[in-house]
């Protein structure tokens, strides 16, 4: 028994350590988005992104974590068709009734208090140079506080979609344990929501519907936020395996290995890809390359083999690639952060590629693929219809996009009365790629 103990305060120490590397993910996304977008609106990418951190921990922790709650804690359940579906938990606001004492669901909150931050920092890259920062909080407020949490409850709360094993015999039922589905394919499709609703930013497409190509002001800060995000990812899958897929200590070396291959696979494709397609490699999707490999490694890092994570990155590379352009040409999505191809796109994709390659490491449970489905259409059916409607409401009463002369003028100007770079020349509308 005193063997027993000791190794479960290890556990625990680890677990805690890989949680507070998290946030260097949240540093990594606050970069890249920053980098992306305009000179001119710089600053204001950068304060909205600690908003949002801010606003997303103290809604998360004040309301999120009750709807959410943790595996085997009360929950709304009901019974259809003689079967029990766990939709919704019922625990106290404020954590209150929760021991912070190094207990799974207390390292849950403190892991989910930084993660809620990453899904809603998300759209900040999709919707750069023209989302109101107002806007951005309320946004980010309704995502912490519902939106993240119900489908959070689903995967990792006990709910309906994890007991799919339980309950239809679908494999181990869904599986998500570093938050592909819960926190990439969320903020995602939030993200393409958001855009939907706000539109492309001025100049993007000319008369006859083609896009122009408007770069990102920095890309040191761009590369420098992947690999900050790399570091950040490997603590975040580190520890969602350990709370969510119950691997011990042990098997955290093969999570570190499977989230480098993955991430760094599919950037060396979207290199290439990039290379055939434009002849030359372009910097910005090649960091959603790599950035998506990221995300598609989270769905299940330690149930996979180093060769199987590869493959996975490889063909994440080819689909952010091809994504980022097919979505600007035909869809008329202006996402200057990349945040749909390489976070919604990829972790939809991860989360198939688990129930294909998952299910044969965990003794080919049968069914798995299903569960996994039944997640992504959970998804792209449910969530995103609902994170539509719901920012669509908002938009009604907090206008989310700024005016026209705002936009020219730049964000930081507009909202915040100054630049993020005063002493240097700041770049017009006219150095643009058409």
């Amino acid at each position: 028994m005193l063997q027993s103990l000791f190794w479960s305060e290890i556990s625990a120490a680890i677990c805690l350590l890989s949680i507070l590397l998290v946030p260097l993910a949240v540093a990594g996304l606050a970069l890249t988005n920053n980098g992306l977008g305009k000179t001119r609106s710089a600053a204001h990418a950068m304060l909205a992104s600690m908003c949002v951190v801010a606003v997303a921990a103290l809604v998360y922790i004040a309301i999120g974590f009750s709807w959410e709650g943790f595996a085997g804690r009360s929950a709304h359940v009901a019974i259809i068709g003689g079967k029990p579906w766990d939709w919704i938990a019922a625990q106290p606001f404020f954590l209150r009734g929760l021991e912070l004492n190094n207990s799974p669901a207390s390292l849950a909150a403190l892991l989910q208090m930084f993660t809620v931050g990453i899904a809603a920092m998300i759209p900040l890259g999709a919707v750069a140079d023209r989302w109101r920062l107002g806007a951005i909080c309320a946004s980010t407020a309704v995502m912490s506080g519902w939106t993240y949490p119900l489908f959070a409850h689903w995967v990792w709360g006990g709910g309906w979609l994890s007991q799919l094993g339980a309950i239809y015999g679908l494999g181990h039922g869904f599986i998500d344990t570093g938050g592909a589905g819960t926190i990439h394919a969320v903020g995602g499709l939030t993200a393409l929501a958001v855009v939907w609703i706000i539109g492309p930013r001025s100049g993007k497409y000319s008369d006859d519907g083609m896009p122009a190509g408007i770069p990102g002001h920095n890309l040191v800060h761009v590369v420098f936020g992947c690999i900050l995000a790399w570091v950040g990812w490997i603590g975040l899958n580190n520890a969602g395996a350990m709370l969510f897929g119950g691997t011990p200590p042990a098997g955290l070396v093969l999570v570190g290995i499977n989230t480098t291959l993955c991430a760094a696979g599919s950037a060396l494709v979207a290199v290439i890809v990039t290379k055939i397609r434009f002849g030359r490699p372009d910097a910005s999707i090649s960091a959603n390359g790599w950035m998506g490999g990221l995300v598609a490694s989270s769905a299940a890092t330690a149930l996979i083999s180093p060769a199987v994570a590869i493959m996975i990155g490889l063909v994440t590379g080819i689909l952010v690639a091809l994504s980022v352009e097919c979505l600007e040409m035909y869809l008329r999505l202006d996402d200057p952060g990349g945040a749909v191809p390489s976070h919604a796109v990829a972790g939809l994709w991860g989360l198939l590629a688990a129930g294909i390659f998952a299910s044969i490491r965990t003794g080919g449970a049968p069914g798995q693929w299903l569960a996994q489905l039944i997640g992504i259409a959970t998804l792209i059916g449910f969530v995103l219809p609902m994170t539509y409607g719901l920012n669509w409401v908002l938009n009604r009463l907090i206008p989310y996009r700024v005016d026209s002369g705002g936009e020219r003028q730049g964000m930081d100007l507009h909202e915040l009365g100054a630049g993020a770079y005063p002493e240097f020349m700041v770049h017009s509308d006219d150095f643009i790629q058409r």
